[in-house]
């Protein structure tokens, strides 16, 4: 009896410990300046809240997420084979969790202070982009719901000390554009009437002006460390050299032309607000040469293809339909830039995440993510 009342001491001693060090180590990693990432965007960056929508846009099915770790492979909503370029971001900056997804049940208590993640796949800028799939959020409401998620900070630390962790210690990170293109003004069937009324210049301006309203917003609720990713090449993605019946090196010229014309008044935009908005710093992160770099060299990267979707079905490139079950899968996950035929695989997710990171300000401006989490 005496013995195994010692092993359960002993067992007891050691869970105590257990639980201590991760104690302090998250303690530690908080004073150490890594405060919590407030995630919002699109399907790029989507931890799992459309799990928790009835829409048309969801990666909770396999092969979705089968080198995802922490998930013992099984698909938890992000679109990729892995990690999200916001995952990779955040474990590298001293994130001992996962930012997690608003919409999860277990976004309560002192898990939302490592950050929440508000991305939607098919959300976007505009209220009316990603209408295709029934149900998605947009940024105005996902900064809705950031709204709830800073209540209850200031519930959990108090009124100052809330502030404080929001302005000094967090980043909030926003990659959003891609669908207010693929998924509203390139969209003919649902978007006709924009297109006949619009000019690409007047629907550039709609988002920004849209975009410039929401960002002050966040602003106001005390965000002050911010990075911005601009559109990538969409006119490069597998579904659009599909569907547009392209060669191996072509990509469709309308796309790029409107998110070159996009990320041009981003950049101006973002220069404007660094000048308005006291004490806050907006980081440009240039998605676009980032991934145009990946899919014009890849070979140099280590990959073998930067035209096939890993995961899909339809067409040379299978570009046509979405990653599922049914899907045709390669077997050399990590020699395919893109996951499926709009995401990036975890392998070209890594290489991206590290030049946001460390990188020189060809790709992150004013400052990189390092230098941003320690300003």
């Amino acid at each position: 009896m005496k013995a195994m009342a010692l092993k359960c001491y002993n067992m007891l001693v050691l869970l105590f410990l257990l639980v201590n060090l991760s104690f302090y180590g998250n303690v530690l990693a908080q004073k150490n300046g890594l405060g919590a990432s407030f995630i919002f965007g699109d399907s790029l960056v989507d931890a799992g809240n459309n799990n928790y929508l009835s829409t048309l846009s969801k990666a909770n099915i396999p092969p979705n997420g089968i080198d995802f770790k922490a998930s013992g492979g099984n698909p938890t909503g992000r679109y990729t084979n892995g990690r999200t370029i916001g995952d990779l971001v955040g474990e590298e900056l001293g994130q001992p969790n996962f930012a997690v997804p608003f919409l999860a049940p277990n976004a309560t208590g002192r898990s939302i202070l490592y950050g929440v993640n508000y991305a939607s796949g098919g959300g976007g800028i505009l209220n009316a982009t990603g209408r295709i799939f029934v149900n998605r959020i947009g940024m105005d409401v996902q900064i809705d719901y950031f709204t709830i998620t800073r209540k209850q900070i200031d519930k959990l630390l108090g009124a100052s000390k809330a502030r404080d962790f929001i302005m000094k210690k967090s980043i909030f990170s926003i990659t959003v554009g891609a669908n207010d293109f693929l998924n509203n003004y390139l969209l003919p069937v649902l978007s006709v009437g924009a297109r006949i009324s619009q000019t690409p210049d007047a629907f550039v301006d709609d988002m920004i002006n849209h975009f410039r309203a929401q960002l002050t917003r966040l602003y106001k609720l005390d965000a002050r460390k911010f990075v911005i990713g601009n559109v990538g090449p969409i006119g490069c993605i597998p579904y659009q050299k599909t569907i547009n019946q392209l060669n191996e090196d072509e990509c469709v010229d309308l796309a790029n032309k409107l998110a070159i014309q996009y990320n041009g008044r981003l950049k101006d935009m973002l220069a404007e607000l660094n000048d308005n908005l006291p004490g806050a710093t907006f980081v440009l992160a240039n998605v676009y040469d980032l991934v145009m770099e990946l899919i014009k060299n890849y070979d140099k990267y280590g990959f073998t293809t930067s035209s096939r979707a890993c995961c899909g079905n339809g067409g040379q490139f299978a570009g046509i339909i979405p990653c599922g079950p049914t899907s045709s899968i390669c077997n050399d996950r990590y020699k395919h830039v893109f996951w499926d035929p709009y995401h990036p695989s975890e392998a070209a997710n890594i290489i991206i995440a590290k030049q946001l990171l460390d990188g020189d300000k060809r790709y992150i401006s004013p400052v990189n993510l390092r230098q941003l989490r320690d300003l």
